[in-house]
């Protein structure tokens, strides 16, 4: 039974909504995940910390891979760590702080993100793929709408 099975007619409909997001994304992550893991033997975290380098040919310190993909330095390392060993990333001195360095993909470590992230969006095309154009941009702009509404709460909490 997935999340938006436990709902009833008596509960909000926003919660309703909620929990069909949360079963639509479970759903959609699966696939990803499984497909990662079927093509190209690989995890969505090292996916996702490869997305991240992919976006800098200068490459990322770690502190600012952790933030970015929102997990604790500890996981980074361990994600960057394998893909070290596989050939795949690469550790490069920061020049004036000889405790840090940055990680940047390799050509290897590249051409193997593109094809994945090739497969990646062809598997979120499917997963939408229910959807007509129109619907898929009214769906964004409502989304969009949320997240602003959820963004302003957040910054009257820390205003």
């Amino acid at each position: 039974m997935d999340l938006e099975a436990r709902a009833h007619s008596e509960h909000p409909d926003e919660l309703r909504l909620w929990l069909r997001l949360l079963t639509c994304t479970q759903l959609i992550e699966r696939e990803v995940r499984n497909g990662l893991r079927e093509q190209f033997a690989t995890t969505l975290p090292r996916f996702d910390l490869m997305a991240q380098l992919e976006r800098t040919t200068e490459g990322l310190k770690m502190n600012e891979l952790s933030r970015r993909m929102m997990v604790t330095g500890g996981n980074v390392t361990g994600i960057t760590d394998q893909l070290v060993t596989e050939g795949l990333v690469e550790r490069v001195d920061v020049e004036g702080d000889r405790r840090a360095w940055r990680v940047r993909l390799t050509p290897r470590g590249r051409k193997l993100f593109n094809e994945m992230a090739e497969q990646h969006e062809a598997w979120i095309v499917s997963a939408f793929a229910g959807l007509n154009p129109k619907e898929i941009n009214q769906l964004h702009k409502l989304l969009g709408k949320v997240k602003q509404h959820s963004h302003d709460q957040l910054s009257e909490i820390q205003a």
